[in-house]
Order: C-alpha cells, then sequence, then structure tokens
C-alpha cells in the first residue's frame, strides 16, 4: 500500500480522535483536518486546514493539490449534503456514505419507512407534515401509547421531545410544527411509540456488503448528574456496555445491521462508512430508535482507545471505500474504554469564549482530546459548548473511570463543567441471578394478551355442546348433547402449506385462519361426519398479538362456516426456529357420524355419477408450483390481478377455501351421497381413487364446467400442461361427490336447495382402476 494522506472534514472530539488513531498508522504519511481544534494540529503528521468544511469545491482542489488519497468526513451534515459525490467524480475515495444512503440520518421519515419495509424491529410509528397538525394531535389523543416527538430532519441531535403527557405531547407539536422551533427539520414530524429499556449505540464498519460492528456504547444525552437537565450533544461515554450480552449483539447484527446493509444496497443505494445505530434494549429484543451515516461523538472518543493496538485504522477505512472490508481484521482489546466530556458553563445553552485552557500531564492510557477549542497568541482557548473530551482505557470499567476523572482533575479552565457519574447505569446494575423468560425471547406478556384479544372470536363458535371459552389446561365438549343416537367420531388434521409464504409475503393475514379450518373440515365432511370442534396450532419467533388475532378471527370465522366451536389451541413462540416475522399453522378438527351413515358406502358401482362443486379460487394446495410461476411471469402480488382489476393479485391467490359443509352435509344425513372427494393436492388424479373400491376408477369430462382464470394464469405464464394440471390442482372443483344414477337428480336438487348454485355432471365410476381425464383440450381453448 502507497503512503496515505487523508482528509478528515471536521473540528470536535470526533475528529481529533480519529486523527490521533490515524497518525499511528505506518501506511499514512500526511493528515489533514479541515477546520480542525486547537488539538488537532498537534498530533504527528497532522495538520488544520483552514477552509470552509462546507465548501466542497475548494476542498476537492485542496485535495488534488495536495494528492489526498482518501477523504473522512466527521459530522453528518456534509455527508448529507453529498460531499462523496464531490470527491467520486475526482477519483478520490470517502469514508462515507452516497447522499441517497445519508437520508438514513438526514430524514427520520426516510428511515422509518425503511425499517418498516425491511420488517427491521423498531417503533411503531406515524409521519406528519408540518401542515398536518390537527392530524398529528388527533393521533397522539388516540394512538393509545407514551409517545415520542421527533422533528425528521437534521437538529444537530437535539430534535427529539419526551412529552410525558398527552397535553405536552400536544404542546410539543406545536412547539416543533407551528412555532418551527427545530427549523426546516420540522417540516416532517416522526411520533413514535415510547419504548423503553436500555439504550445502546453500536457503530459499524461497513463496505456496502459486509457490516463488522465495535462494542456497543452507551452514552449520556443529559447535562446534568443522573441524566437530568437539557438534552446536549452528549457528555460521555464507555464500552463496551454490560447490557450488550454477546447474545444481544448477535441479534442486533442479524436482525438490525446485516439487514439494513442488504436492504440498503438492494434498494440502489449501498452503505459505505460507518452505521452508527441507536438501539433499545426492550422485554422483546433490540429495537432501532435511530440511524446515524458517521462516527459518533462522544462515542468514537472512547472506541478508538478500545482497538487493538496492532490495528490499523487506515486500513480499514480504506478497505471499505474500495469495497473489500472482509479482507482486513478489524480487532478490539479485552478491557473497557471511557469517554468524559468537559463542556462550558452554560451549555447547551449560551456560554462564554476564549476562556484559557492548562492542560497537566496525562495518567497512563488516557488522552484528551480536544472539541470546541482555538490556538490563540500561543495558548489554547475555549471556542466551543463541548471544549474537551478525557479519554481512558483500562481492564475494568472502575479503573478506566477512575483513569479518566484523574486526567479530567488535570485540566482546567473557567466554567468547566462534567457529569461525574458516567457509567452510573453499569455501576449500579445488580448483577442478574438468572435469565428470564422474556430475556431467552419468549413473552408471557404478549400470550397473555392475544388470549384476551381473540375470547370474542372464540365466543362466537358457540354451539350445542360447547361453551368456546378458553385459556384452561383442555378444551371440553359434550357429545351428548348433539343428539347423535350412535355416533362414530372422526378426526383430521392439517395445514395450510406454503399458501402462508404468500400471506407473509403481502402482508394480508385475514384468510388463512380459515383456509386452515377449511382443510380439516372438509375432510371430515367426505366420511359423512358433522365438525363438532376445532383446535389451532400457531408457532412464531416472535409473538405479534395483531398478526396471530388476525389469524385467529379467520379461524373463528371458519368455524362458524363449519358450525364447530373453537375450544382451544397452543400459541407456541420459539426464538431462532422461525425467521422474523414467519409463523406456522397447523388445525385439528373432530366430528360424528351416524354409524350407518360413514362414507365412502361399500355400494358404490361402476356406472354411479360423479358431481362437482365448484372451488373458491386455488384453496391451499399447490401453492410452490403457484409461486413458481408467479415469480417467472415478471408480475408481483402488488399488481393488479389480471382478471379482476379491483383486486390485487395476491389478493386474489389468498381466496379463502370453500367451506362445503352447510351445502352438502344435510344431502349426506339424507343418504343421497355414496361417497365424496374432497379435492387438495393432487388433484383429480390422486384424490378421487381413494374414496372408490379397489379395482374401479373414473373418467371426468374437463369439458362439462369452465376452467377458472386463476388456471388459466397458471398454464399460460408457467407453460404447465392440462393432465399436469389434473394432478395437481382443482381447476375449479373443491368437492367431488358420488351418487348413484337413479338419485342424481334428487341429489342435485337437495344440494341447489342447501346453497349450491352450481352443480356439474362431470363423470362417472368405471370398472378399470385409475382417472381418465376426457377433453382436457378445453382447458387450452
Amino acid at each position: 500500500m502507497s503512503a496515505l494522506r487523508i482528509l478528515v472534514i471536521g473540528s470536535g472530539g470526533r475528529e481529533h480522535a480519529l486523527a490521533w488513531k490515524l497518525s499511528q498508522s505506518p501506511n499514512v504519511d500526511r493528515i489533514f483536518v479541515c477546520p480542525g481544534n486547537g488539538g488537532t494540529a498537534l498530533e504527528s503528521k497532522t495538520t488544520n486546514v483552514n477552509l470552509s468544511a462546507s465548501d466542497f469545491p475548494a476542498l476537492v482542489d485542496f485535495a488534488l493539490k495536495n494528492e489526498v488519497s482518501l477523504v473522512l468526513p466527521g459530522p453528518e451534515q456534509p455527508l448529507v449534503d453529498g460531499i462523496e459525490t464531490f470527491f467520486r467524480k475526482v477519483g478520490i475515495p470517502v469514508f462515507g456514505p452516497t447522499a441517497l444512503a445519508a437520508r438514513m440520518e438526514g430524514s427520520k421519515a426516510f428511515s422509518k419507512a425503511f425499517m418498516d419495509r425491511h420488517e427491521i424491529p423498531t417503533a411503531k410509528f406515524k409521519v406528519f407534515q408540518s401542515s398536518e397538525v390537527d392530524q398529528a394531535i388527533e393521533y397522539v389523543r388516540t394512538c393509545g401509547f407514551k409517545v415520542v416527538l421527533k422533528a425528521s430532519g437534521l437538529a444537530a441531535g437535539k430534535g427529539v421531545l419526551l412529552p410525558e403527557t398527552v397535553d405536552e405531547a400536544i404542546a410539543g407539536l406545536k412547539e416543533i410544527m407551528v412555532d418551527n422551533v427545530f427549523g426546516a427539520a420540522g417540516q416532517e414530524v416522526v411520533v413514535e411509540e415510547l419504548l423503553t429499556g436500555p439504550e445502546v449505540s453500536v457503530l459499524a464498519f461497513s463496505d456496502g456488503y459486509t457490516v463488522t460492528p465495535l462494542p456497543a456504547a452507551q452514552d449520556h444525552k443529559r447535562i446534568g448528574e443522573g441524566d437530568t437537565g437539557p438534552n446536549t450533544g452528549g457528555m460521555g461515554a464507555y464500552a463496551p456496555a454490560p447490557v450488550a450480552t454477546p447474545d444481544i449483539m448477535a441479534r442486533i447484527t442479524k436482525e438490525v445491521l446485516q439487514p439494513t446493509i442488504t436492504g440498503m444496497r438492494k434498494e440502489g443505494f449501498p452503505f459505505v462508512g460507518m452505521l452508527f445505530t441507536g438501539l433499545m434494549i426492550t422485554e422483546n429484543g433490540p429495537k432501532v430508535l435511530e440511524y446515524n451515516v458517521r462516527f459518533g461523538d462522544p462515542e468514537t472518543e472512547a472506541l478508538v482507545l478500545l482497538l487493538d493496538p496492532e490495528t490499523d485504522l487506515a486500513s480499514i477505512l480504506l478497505a471499505c471505500a474500495e469495497r473489500r472490508l472482509d479482507s482486513v481484521n478489524v480487532k478490539t482489546r479485552q478491557g473497557y474504554g471511557v469517554s468524559v466530556v468537559l463542556a462550558s458553563q452554560g451549555y447547551p445553552g449560551s456560554y462564554a469564549k476564549g476562556k484559557e485552557i492548562t492542560i497537566g500531564q496525562m495518567p497512563q492510557d488516557v488522552v484528551a482530546f480536544h472539541a470546541g477549542t482555538s490556538a490563540v497568541g500561543g495558548k489554547v482557548v475555549t471556542s466551543g459548548g463541548r471544549v474537551l473530551v478525557v479519554s481512558a482505557y483500562a481492564p475494568t470499567l472502575q479503573g478506566a473511570l477512575d483513569a479518566a476523572y484523574a486526567g479530567v482533575a488535570n485540566i482546567n479552565f473557567e466554567g468547566k463543567v462534567f457529569r461525574r457519574d458516567i457509567a452510573h447505569r453499569a455501576l449500579k446494575a445488580k448483577p442478574t441471578t438468572g435469565l428470564t423468560y422474556a430475556q431467552a425471547g419468549v413473552s408471557v406478556d404478549a400470550g397473555n394478551a392475544l388470549v384476551e384479544a381473540i375470547k370474542p372470536y372464540v365466543r362466537a363458535t358457540r354451539r350445542p355442546g360447547a361453551d368456546a371459552e378458553i385459556g384452561g389446561f383442555g378444551g371440553v365438549f359434550d357429545l351428548k348433547a348433539t343428539g347423535y343416537k350412535d355416533p362414530v367420531l372422526v378426526s383430521g388434521t392439517d395445514g395450510v402449506g406454503t399458501k402462508l409464504r404468500v400471506a407473509m409475503d403481502v402482508g394480508l393475514h385475514d384468510f388463512v385462519g380459515i383456509d386452515l379450518v377449511a382443510m380439516s373440515v372438509n375432510d371430515l365432511l367426505v366420511q359423512g361426519a358433522e365438525p363438532l370442534y376445532f383446535l389451532d396450532y400457531f408457532a412464531c419467533s416472535k409473538l405479534d398479538v395483531a398478526t396471530a388475532a388476525r389469524v385467529v378471527k379467520g379461524i373463528a370465522d371458519g368455524c362458524v362456516q363449519a358450525g364447530c366451536a373453537l375450544i382451544g389451541g397452543e400459541t407456541a413462540e420459539m426464538p431462532s426456529m422461525y425467521h422474523g416475522d414467519d409463523y406456522d399453522l397447523a388445525g385439528f378438527a373432530v366430528g360424528a357420524v351416524e354409524r350407518d351413515l360413514i362414507l365412502p358406502q361399500p355400494t358404490i358401482a361402476p356406472g354411479d355419477v360423479l358431481l362437482g362443486l365448484p372451488s373458491s379460487g386455488l384453496h391451499s394446495n399447490g401453492f410452490s408450483l403457484v409461486r413458481k410461476v408467479v415469480a417467472l411471469s415478471g408480475l408481483s402480488y402488488s399488481d393488479p390481478c389480471p382478471w379482476d382489476a379491483s383486486l390485487t393479485l395476491g389478493r386474489a391467490l389468498l381466496e379463502p377455501t370453500r367451506i362445503y359443509i352447510k351445502s352438502v352435509l344435510p344431502a349426506a344425513q339424507a343418504g343421497l351421497l355414496k361417497g365424496m372427494s374432497h379435492i387438495t393436492g393432487g388433484g383429480f388424479v390422486e384424490n378421487i381413487p381413494r374414496v372408490l373400491p379397489k379395482g374401479m376408477g373414473c373418467f371426468i369430462d374437463a369439458s362439462t364446467w369452465e376452467l377458472p382464470p386463476v388456471f388459466r394464469l397458471l398454464m399460460q405464464h408457467g407453460g404447465v400442461e392440462p393432465l399436469e394440471m389434473a394432478r395437481t390442482f382443482n381447476n375449479g372443483l373443491g368437492m367431488v361427490l358420488v351418487v348413484a344414477p337413479d338419485m342424481a337428480s334428487r341429489a342435485i336438487e337437495a344440494l341447489q336447495n342447501a346453497g349450491e348454485k352450481n352443480v356439474y355432471r362431470i363423470g362417472e365410476v368405471t370398472a378399470q382402476s385409475g382417472v381418465e381425464m376426457r377433453n382436457l383440450s378445453a382447458w387450452s381453448s
């Protein structure tokens, strides 16, 4: 590697800390800091540059004349303003994102929408324009949770309000949206749910593909001890934060950092630089508070001391800019880094400047980084609110704190203000004696909330024999109350298959519960049984009460259609067993039939008539092939449905499975049917033989009903042959009935009287085994 010349943009403690660490690299020849401060010019290899950090053309001209080989912007504003583009055009790499990628910090509304699109855990939120103050006020009145108010744009780290009451929230909205206390930053306002738990900051190097986090830090935003007083840019930090256990860090990387980097790349604005993510460690795991697109301040001042002495920061920055981060080793050392900010009296309000600073000898492993300082007449004087940052490293947290405060004692200037309780949260934390279920990723509270949410749906399924109350150890059903004389119980179980994947991709969870019930109760029906009760099984990695409640409501709706009671179920929250918000379903149904009416009857014979009942669509089978065809077609689930423009394709594919109980059971109980076949996976070819006596078969005339458009779409875009269709899908008929020839008219009449508008004569039982599909050419016409 040729000797590097690095241009650092900025003037704070962060920039001094970066210059300090970069100067230790054997690969660095010169460091220019623009504009720098009273301490940056004191570092070896380092020179301050008296140019405006916002004059990009002048900076480019300087970089070209001085053969700069890498640019490192410190603050967020130059990145949001597009400094990367100016240098990229002249071939100088920048450790920092493009203006498009910098929107992750420049617009909180943009970043929240991004998190929503990529299912990155964060607080519930809603965005309002400054002209929508009345709507915003109505939202905080009715949302049902305490809120945080955030100016969407850049506000120097101070654009956040934490109201305690609804009245305070309304007043805060007026301050931001009407009084413009945050200026242009408040043109959009994010109102989000107040999360509770310890906060951590995770700074991670990224080249747009790889992401490598540093140890998690905790900063101290309030000016006063005990986290009191107004917010500041930060009064100190320490790392690693004990609350960010190895398990939590693994989850942050898997659930937040990598999905963020992958999502940004896929959306066309890959992130190169330092992704600085603020997170809340809630009972349900880490959730993102905000993104920043640069090194944090004062976190950086603590973290640079945790980098292994052999770790070359310059090589890491260049590797990121050249998209090869995986070629370098980012190594940190065991122990703790601490930073303590020394501020001017009055900060974060108005404060005096020009106070002379004296800095004595710093203890071993302690560095005083300059922030708001200037060199005037051979003296160093205060020139900002945050004046210096004293950072220390030690094997223990207490040792690092003691060393840092010893360094603070050796610095003097009039009006020196600092917090004496940095890391107080870690020091006061009581050692845990054991894990909780919530820490393992299972929320008992969420499970209880789901039970309460679904009780009204479950009660709607009451019927003779069951009161449909849930919450006990098991469901109870009184068979005697049903009036059966010589009953035989029939049971069935099933799932929904990969139709669930479509539901999760579309975000529509209202119908899969109906599918779940239909698949089981239709299987009971073909044996002549009346469904009596149903139980469900819902499995997930992390329980989302709203989603699960929508699924269970669908299950209850299906039970009402089938006339059976929902008497119980199981919700299994199993962290790491499923990905993200994925879930799976299983259902269990029990029915009864009088012994002499069990189907199929042994009297099925050649010449018996096959009747077909229409399906509602695909029902719940063949979706692995459906998804493949949709992918090949170039269509998306959000596109208008080709045969019904009032629906999206996704919604049309999710049309729930028909439940045939109320229209078919009366004919079965009247003895009009010899057998039934539920057309599920395997289509006609596999399912109809299951009901026929050994040695018998049937023929089906495909021209006797119209092939619905959804199946024609599959044939057209997937090139699926008609015979393959016949052994995969229901092709418009979800139930096939076997009746004696002399009973066909009576059976059709009974079915129509029970609500079946269309009943098709589709074929006959034959003396030859197998299913002969006739006139399949009708499906291609």
